[in-house]
């Protein structure tokens, strides 16, 4: 499944945020869009699921504008993990994860058996099964998440949309989000998409990365291509270079300080 942006704009209040933007998300990729706070990012995710609806250009799922479809078909596709997981209920784990089957329901239906064994499935494959009964608001933060990922999953989504997803979490708990979502990537043949700021965790997990600066795409292609030392300190104002972790193999970034304060 193929979600092409095509010269997207969209302004709030007169004012623009993103502008010229268009790039093709490749299906299985894991795409990092990358910049610092108030950038656009987020509002860019929004376009790419209709929770926007950009005030130019288009993005096309399949060959077919956004706007043509209805949201709840969307649903059927794209998956979304917003930046804030608290759950302001006391709803369980499986109660939560059954949330994902709604596209597929007409009201008041219930759960088929497909949709239990769905279910049943989608906390499997993100290690919360044995959580099913626990309530949601008693949960770490990294337990959270995983609950939310698993509603996403349970929706069979071709496409995952991820607002921040290792925001608030303690370091441990963000190598388990991103490992997993890694997992369900390769495993599965999920499209990922991750908003960030955090370069390293990008870096490390990421296929192809995007840098957004100045209300468009500032650079676009591999990890090695994009997270040039020039670039960082032009979209982040830090120097820093792209390494590889002698332990892992995996790309790192090592930070050198801010450029804010230089001659």
């Amino acid at each position: 499944m193929s979600l092409d942006v095509r010269d997207l704009f969209y302004n709030y209040d007169g004012k623009p945020v993103l502008k010229d933007v268009s790039f093709q998300i490749k299906e299985g990729e894991i795409l990092g869009i990358l910049g610092p706070n108030g950038c656009g990012k987020t509002t860019l995710l929004g376009n790419l699921n209709r929770n926007l609806s950009p005030k130019g250009g288009c993005v096309m799922l399949d060959g077919r504008d956004l706007e043509e479809h209805k949201k709840k078909d969307i649903a059927k596709d794209i998956a979304v993990v917003p930046q804030d997981s608290r759950v302001g209920f006391s709803f369980t784990v499986r109660e939560i994860v059954s949330m994902g089957r709604m596209p597929f329901q007409e009201a008041f239906q219930g759960d088929s058996p497909e949709d239990l064994r769905i279910i049943d499935d989608a906390m499997k494959k993100t290690n919360v099964l044995e959580m099913a009964d626990r309530y949601i608001n008693t949960m770490s933060g990294g337990e959270r998440q995983k609950v939310i990922i698993a509603r996403a999953v349970a929706q069979t989504p071709k496409i995952l949309l991820m607002d921040e997803p290792t925001l608030h979490l303690d370091i441990s708990a963000q190598f388990d989000i991103l490992d997993l979502v890694y997992s369900l990537s390769r495993n599965e043949g999920l499209t990922v998409v991750i908003v960030s700021h955090d370069l390293p965790m990008v870096a490390r997990y990421c296929d192809r990365i995007m840098m957004i600066h100045d209300y468009t795409i500032h650079a676009l292609g591999k990890t090695e291509d994009v997270l040039t030392p020039e670039n960082m300190r032009t979209v982040f104002g830090v120097d820093a270079e792209l390494s590889v972790d002698s332990k892992t193999g995996k790309n790192t970034i090592i930070m050198h300080g801010s450029t804010t304060n230089e001659p």
